[in-house]
């Protein structure tokens, strides 16, 4: 299924509503840029690569409707540059956001002509080369994933880094799927990942809708896990790489380095190279978004599971040092240390 697309007919971004996954399938029109943030914010979309590619569309979208108005070129890129301020605050972690709005803002600089008409339509050739680039570069990381696979092994994976986490295909999973497409048999073991079950909503889901044989645990299971020697490689994706290769990922993912470390089972990072940050220095520097504590004590559940009032501490990533990591694998190969 399609994560997103553009509907340009009825001046809209239409995204698969991941909130409500796995039990509605349901798509919902984005036409104004606070609903392009909101749907951002609240996890309607997300995972770096489709964000990036929801904010994009959501600008042109944003701009075209602007332009009705005739404005000149300077009012035009005036309201553009305070347009891509505001979406790039929806979530400040994952870099391909910013990276897709300052591709757009580039696009448009390149422009020789002064009418706003075509600064409108590069927006909109720009938005979906973007989404159809990141398609493209998942499949060649599913390629150079894949051959790090062989027949009967077991992959564990955390969070979603999946066909729902980009545009199509996905980063963690597309070594899983470009295997599975050649025929071959491989066990993926899915951590749930706490505080918003995206390995259980959504990894889990697609995995299962894509015939691959999938086991969800707990995150506290992986460990056992390891120990049986049930797993041969874990793939990760991630939203952010620092210039020293240390890599925010959703939180839990540096525990689970740590375990592949003591069981010496290879740490696999998969992401295009739009999520290197070279202008981050390293992992300390990358800002983590804290969320709603409710997401922790109220979520999933009938009723409270904590006591009222207790402190909740609820990060949305942490970030894996670069030792941990055995090597990233991109579109453009595998990077491996040093980074």
């Amino acid at each position: 299924m399609e994560t997103l697309y553009l509907d340009d007919a009825n001046s809209a971004v239409v995204i698969l509503d991941q909130s409500l996954l796995p039990g509605e399938v349901n798509y919902i029109p984005l036409t104004t840029l606070a609903q392009v943030w909101d749907a951002i914010k609240e996890l309607r979309v997300r995972g770096a690569p489709a964000i990036g590619v929801t904010a994009a569309m959501g600008l042109y979208i944003h701009m075209k409707g602007y332009a009705l108005g005739e404005p000149d070129k300077e009012a035009f890129l005036t309201e553009m540059a305070r347009a891509c301020a505001y979406l790039n605050t929806s979530r400040p972690t994952a870099v391909n956001l910013a990276w897709a709005l300052t591709a757009m803002e580039e696009a448009v600089q390149g422009v020789e002509s002064g009418a706003v008409s075509c600064f409108v339509e590069v927006l909109r050739a720009t938005a979906e080369q973007i989404k159809a680039d990141d398609i493209a570069n998942n499949r060649l990381i599913g390629k150079h994933g894949a051959a790090l696979l062989k027949p009967g092994m077991g992959i564990l994976t955390h969070c979603n880094a999946g066909a729902l986490a980009t545009a199509g295909y996905g980063t963690a999973l597309a070594p899983v799927y470009y295997a599975h497409e050649q025929g071959m048999k491989l066990r993926v073991y899915a951590d749930e990942t706490r505080p918003v079950l995206q390995g259980a909503r959504l990894t889990a889901f697609e995995l299962q809708a894509a015939g691959v044989d999938t086991t969800l645990i707990c995150d506290n299971m992986a460990a056992t896990v390891m120990a049986n020697g049930w797993v041969d490689a874990v793939f990760v994706g991630c939203d952010r790489v620092a210039a020293n290769g240390d890599t925010a990922n959703k939180i839990g993912t540096h525990g689970v380095a740590i375990l592949a470390k003591r069981f010496g089972i290879p740490f696999y990072v998969c992401a295009p190279f739009s999520t290197i940050d070279k202008a981050t220095p390293t992992g300390a520097d990358i800002t983590i978004e804290e969320r709603d504590p409710q997401e922790v004590t109220h979520l999933w559940y009938a009723s409270p599971v904590a006591p009222q009032g207790v402190k909740v501490f609820n990060p949305s990533f942490d970030v894996t040092p670069s030792e941990l990591i055995e090597a990233f694998v991109t579109e453009r190969g595998l990077l491996k240390p040093p980074f």
